[in-house]
């Protein structure tokens, strides 16, 4: 073949290495036809050189392709992504003065804040919506420029978006070249990508409306968060709301007002839970669960102190790595007098608490250093291993005031902590324990739908701490231990702890929402900080590896999901009120109460409605209240010694004896069972309530 000849074939890559060559120049939809006509008909758009283009588009030279389709993990959020410049670009028409801060998705949708003279309501919505669908049907496509540095910032400064200025300056100091993407009069700095058409925006929504701060900094200026979601079609739409309904209404802080789990008060402090008697009982069946299986495993419990000296954080690297989120230094008023006298200014103090420059105590952010601290307090032999600590331990963060919600995002929580100090040739048995914890957790909560995911280092960042080779280990044995559960996982870098790699459970809830619950995690660099050993078989030190883990994860925020998922209707082994003896008239009140007495004696938590009302009003109290039976007794019961049963799922089971209604109850309490009727749509997994902002813009 000539040089000329070779020249005049295109290659085209696909994902999957393999090369398509074509004689002379081919559209997109060409090449996805010549790989199957399946493909060709399910494939919205592609990307050229990791570019978006459409199937339109004249592929002329070598390149590498990827087309997209529906089923593309990237193509909703490209989609949204898009969606999200189409209502900036609606808000900026609609509204005055506008300045843009950022613009990317969630899990459920995307939102962009804004800077607006006037204050955005819901009565805005309809005029927005509508200016987002004329721009859609413009059709105008997502056009990409890039440009140096410095002409960059003079773009934002000639469209006075003074935001985008100081994000070029300050946040973008090490970019030399910034992209645009300009679609009719709307520009925006952004690093894509986009969708090829907006026409391929089938439906769309605004949602809700919120504050937040620039940059997440609630010491600069509070923006307008406009919130929104968008779909390929309106019936992906239709079922995405009738799902947000559905969880809105299971919302565990809507339900909270009527069940009374839990209360919080702004005098105690944002984010801090005073636990009612039912969220109480809760939470310490949960624990005596957990304690059952800890001990079968061979753990040991211990307490350790709230607060430790600043110099135990900096040590694990706790300070400054979550420096952000945690509680200012404790620092004695003896050497802040000190300091004073010395000239200190209060603001230099306060820079110099926050910085960790004087020595203090801080509220603990993690278990890990004082158990640490438990493991390293004496000699240790290769004969003692493994040690396994574990811990309800109470934790601190000072999380923003716009990012607490409810029990699931809180500032003192307790965590069902454990560390594990194991050889080198433990790790891979010890791990495989933990996640048999944590698999016996969801199972008996009925969460049996989840998928893991295997949290690794981002090789190109300086965030983790440690020697490659170490990681190299963790992040192996952490594979291992996934692939031993035998469930489909991903890896997903970036998602590992500072210190070492982790293995997450993300659970889908009876509607589909996803949480992450439970988690392990093998470290074998804390080891190294506070220069842990254990005496070996050749009577030589070395170094233990630590696992960390959580079967629970945070107390606070697992009742919380729990509270969702059963929609507040919790299983009779943890429900508060077991079962509630209610009687038809007056007549019955004392066979009734006899019947109470008796269920109580076995340890059945049971009460009693005598009220002189209706049997109705009675039954529907108690299904008010989410109760699992109610135990109804009449004349009739009284004579045959029966009581007839209620069952909050199965309905009227018919009277039984007194010794088979406890019988039933008792075993059912005993085997944990969980009776819950699961709502499930079909795009249930599009509410991602525990997913974080992919972000897209710069």
């Amino acid at each position: 073949m000539s040089i000329t000849e070779q020249k005049s074939t295109i290659s085209i890559t696909l994902p999957d290495g393999k090369v398509k060559e074509f004689s002379q120049p081919v559209t997109v939809l060409e090449v996805a036809k010549s790989i199957g006509s399946r493909l060709a008909k399910d494939a919205l758009w592609a990307e050229i050189d990791k570019q978006p283009v459409p199937l339109s588009h004249l592929v002329e030279k070598d390149a590498a392709l990827k087309l997209i389709t529906r089923q593309d993990p990237q193509a909703l959020a490209t989609l949204r992504h898009s969606c999200a410049h189409v209502m900036a670009r609606a808000v900026m028409r609609v509204k005055s003065g506008v300045q843009l801060a950022f613009g990317p998705t969630t899990g459920n949708g995307f939102y962009y804040d804004f800077e607006l003279d006037e204050r955005l309501t819901e009565d805005d919505f309809s005029a927005i919506e509508a200016e987002m669908q004329r721009i859609i049907e413009l059709d105008e496509p997502f056009e990409r420029i890039e440009q140096p540095r410095a002409q960059a910032i003079q773009i934002c400064n000639d469209l006075k978006q003074v935001l985008k200025v100081e994000h070029i300056e300050e946040g973008l100091s090490d970019h030399e070249t910034l992209s645009f993407y300009q679609q009719g009069e709307f520009i925006d700095l952004c690093r894509g990508p986009h969708i090829p058409s907006p026409k391929l925006i089938g439906a769309f929504k605004l949602l809700s409306i919120a504050g937040a701060y620039w940059k997440g900094d609630e010491t600069r200026q509070q923006l307008q968060r406009l919130y929104a979601t968008a779909f390929f079609d309106a019936k992906e739409l239709e079922e995405f709301l009738e799902l947000l309904e559905e969880a809105r209404r299971r919302d565990h802080r809507v339900l909270n007002k009527r069940l009374n789990f839990y209360h919080m008060d702004e005098m105690v402090g944002q984010g801090l839970v005073l636990w009612a008697p039912k969220g109480a009982f809760v939470r310490s069946q949960l624990q005596e669960f957990i304690s059952g299986h800890l001990r079968r495993q061979g753990y040991d419990q211990v307490f350790t102190p709230h607060i430790g000296k600043l110099e135990l954080y900096k040590t694990s690297g706790h300070f400054p790595y979550y420096q952000e989120s945690q509680y200012p230094p404790l620092v004695s008023r003896e050497h802040l007098n000190l300091l004073a006298e010395q000239g200190c200014s209060c603001s230099q103090l306060a820079n110099a608490m926050k910085a960790g420059e004087i020595d203090g105590y801080l509220l603990k952010p993690m278990n890990c250093p004082h158990h640490i601290k438990i493991y390293g307090s004496q000699q240790r032999s290769y004969r003692d291993l493994p040690i396994r600590l574990s811990e309800f331990g109470t934790v601190y963060r000072f999380e923003q005031s716009g990012e607490i919600g409810g029990m699931t995002r809180v500032r003192g929580f307790t965590q069902d902590d454990a560390h594990l100090f194991v050889t080198p040739e433990q790790v891979t048995e010890e791990v495989a324990g933990c996640l048999e914890l944590v698999k016996i957790v969801l199972e008996t909560m009925g969460m049996h739908d989840y998928r893991v995911r295997v949290g690794l280092r981002e090789l190109d960042s300086d965030k983790y701490i440690g020697e490659a080779a170490n990681w190299e280990r963790a992040e192996a044995a952490c594979r291992e231990a996934a692939v031993s559960l035998g469930k489909p996982f991903s890896e997903e870098p970036g998602e590992a702890a500072f210190y070492g790699p982790k293995i997450d459970f993300v659970v889908n809830d009876c509607i589909g929402r996803e949480w992450q619950l439970g988690t392990v995690q093998v470290d074998y660099n804390l080891p190294i900080r506070f220069d842990l050993t254990y005496i070996g078989a050749d009577n030589r030190p070395h170094r233990p590896v630590m696992i960390h883990r959580a079967p629970f994860g945070s107390m606070e925020r697992f009742i919380g999901v729990l509270i969702e998922h059963f929609a507040g209707a919790f299983p009779l082994w943890l429900s508060y009120e077991q079962a509630r003896v209610m009687s038809v008239s007056d007549k019955s009140e004392a066979y009734g109460r006899e019947i109470l007495r008796q269920f109580q004696r076995v340890g059945l938590r049971v009460t009693g409605d005598f009220r002189s009302e209706k049997l109705g009003a009675k039954i529907r109290d108690a299904q008010v209240d989410l109760l699992p039976y109610m135990l109804v007794v009449g004349p009739r019961d009284a004579e045959a010694g029966t009581v007839s049963v209620r069952d909050r799922v199965e309905g009227d089971l018919g009277p039984m004896t007194v010794e088979a209604a406890i019988n039933k109850l008792a075993q059912e309490v005993a085997e944990k069972t969980v009776k819950h009727v699961a709502r499930k749509s079909p795009q249930a997994a599009s509410i991602d309530v525990g997913a974080s902002a992919a972000q897209n813009e710069y």
